[in-house]
């Protein structure tokens, strides 16, 4: 049954038309990150970066971080069109993925996602349909392509989709409304809809609609009866979110994503009328021969490879299951598993750095480290918390303090309940490591969520 399944082909159209969307996507994304002014926002004038654990060494390269950004929006622009494709897509992930490690208060969950999409088009023909690589190159040029190359990235978007749906099934989502209770009502000065976000049956219908849309949307997608139906829906879905909550190119992305799912025919049309533009045509792809299938040992090899890559990518977002207590209090397997906009969490920390030898005690300003988006972001993140306090341990022995002891006393709320101690205020946090055990200088949440 399997290997008949990978006999299976399909247009390389479908493949030709997402390398052309998410390609353009990405140079969009990138002109309006950089137009925002927020490379030097939050990768050059900050002093002090957080970082990925295993990826302390990716930081910001100064002024030439704008060199970075630069070659990966030359490589979005040069997948779109599929010239050099796969020098072009391997440059991309590199330098979208370093951006994306620089620093870890800007984590997005759809930063993970292009990440992980373009790591996979690394090993699809991408460019043999409606590509200059196919154009001057009639040995790239294929009009029919194994099945699994769309159905993968299909998969990708489901996972996506459903494991966001799943997160949602928890208490205070589904109970509470929250946090969607304290969220909506900011946005009361809104035309039409504005005085409905004030009201609780309204919190309560966006919070079970989210939820039954994450987990159904994709089965719409795949039926064709109930797929532009469930277009429908998504552009609906995505733009209301885009309306009502700063989630940047999001929506969009996940809107010209689901598109993946229309039959090969829509989109030999859509590509057929961008060859019209240049007065060309997609003939000359559509006479292309069918990419046969060879079933090397190399082949073989790639395709054992992105399936392990599938079955991590099905298996990570439940790393979560092997540490204790409440996960949205200690965020321990929070990121990277699809977790979007699952709450409301903020606090303070204050740090107070002690002279091992004179016990003399220093009360740290945040604000002289940290820019208000770092220092937010720290406050309820228990290793941002404690990579600040060895960056604090680093600085003050620089001062002259005798191997410096960093303590924090920090409170959060969550979810809209009473703030409440965060981290046990006796713990050095200088002599704590980040590391994937469990943070026992957590203290325990003192109410409890049911769920995934």
């Amino acid at each position: 049954m399997i290997q008949n399944y990978f006999k299976q082909y399909t247009s390389a159209a479908t493949l030709a038309f997402y390398r052309l969307a998410f390609g353009l996507m990405m140079l969009l994304s990138l002109i309006r990150f950089a137009s925002y002014g927020w490379i030097k926002k939050f990768y050059i004038s900050p002093d002090f970066h957080f970082t990925y654990y295993g990826f302390e060494w990716i930081k910001p390269i100064g002024s030439y971080t704008y060199i970075v950004f630069l070659i990966c929006g030359a490589a979005a622009l040069f997948v779109a069109i599929g010239y050099k494709y796969k020098w072009a897509i391997l440059t991309f992930f590199l330098s979208f993925t370093y951006i994306e490690l620089m620093d870890k208060t800007t984590y997005l969950n759809h930063y993970y996602f292009i990440s992980i999409i373009s790591f996979v088009l690394l090993f699809l023909p991408a460019n043999c349909y409606f590509s200059v690589d196919a154009y001057k190159n009639e040995k790239l040029r294929f009009a029919k392509i194994p099945s699994w190359n769309i159905d993968i990235l299909k998969l990708l978007l489901a996972i996506v989709y459903f494991y966001a749906g799943l997160a949602k099934l928890n208490s205070d989502w589904l109970i509470e409304a929250m946090p969607l209770k304290i969220w909506l009502p900011n946005n009361s000065n809104l035309p039409l809809i504005g005085s409905l976000l004030n009201q609780n049956w309204v919190h309560y219908a966006f919070s079970w609609t989210g939820a039954i849309y994450d987990l159904g949307i994709v089965f719409l997608l795949l039926y064709k009866r109930t797929r532009l139906f469930g277009f429908i829906l998504v552009v609906v879905f995505h733009i209301l979110t885009k309306i009502l909550f700063p989630i940047g190119v999001f929506p969009y992305v996940m809107i010209i994503s689901t598109l993946i799912f229309f039959d090969a025919s829509f989109h030999k049309k859509v590509l057929s009328h961008i060859a019209k533009i240049f007065s060309s045509s997609i003939i000359l792809f559509e006479n292309g021969k069918v990419k046969a299938k060879n079933f090397s040992m190399a082949y073989k090899a790639k395709l054992a490879f992105i399936s392990c890559f599938v079955a991590f990518q099905l298996l990570f977002p439940f790393r979560y299951l092997c540490y204790p207590n409440e996960l949205f209090w200690t965020e321990e397997g929070f990121r990277f598993s699809w977790r979007v906009m699952l709450m409301e969490k903020a606090g303070y920390a204050t740090f107070t750095v002690k002279d091992a030898l004179s016990k003399k005690e220093i009360v740290v300003n945040n604000s002289r480290f940290l820019t208000p988006f770092q220092e937010k972001q720290m406050a309820f993140q228990p290793d941002f918390i404690v990579e600040y306090a060895h960056y604090l341990h680093d600085y003050y022995l620089q001062q002259g303090l005798t191997d410096p002891e960093v303590y924090v006393e920090s409170y959060v709320a969550l979810n809209g309940r009473l703030s409440q101690k965060y981290i046990d205020s006796k713990i050095n946090l200088a002599k704590e490591n980040e590391s994937f055990k469990h943070k026992t200088w957590i203290l325990p949440f003192n109410d409890e969520i049911k769920g995934f």
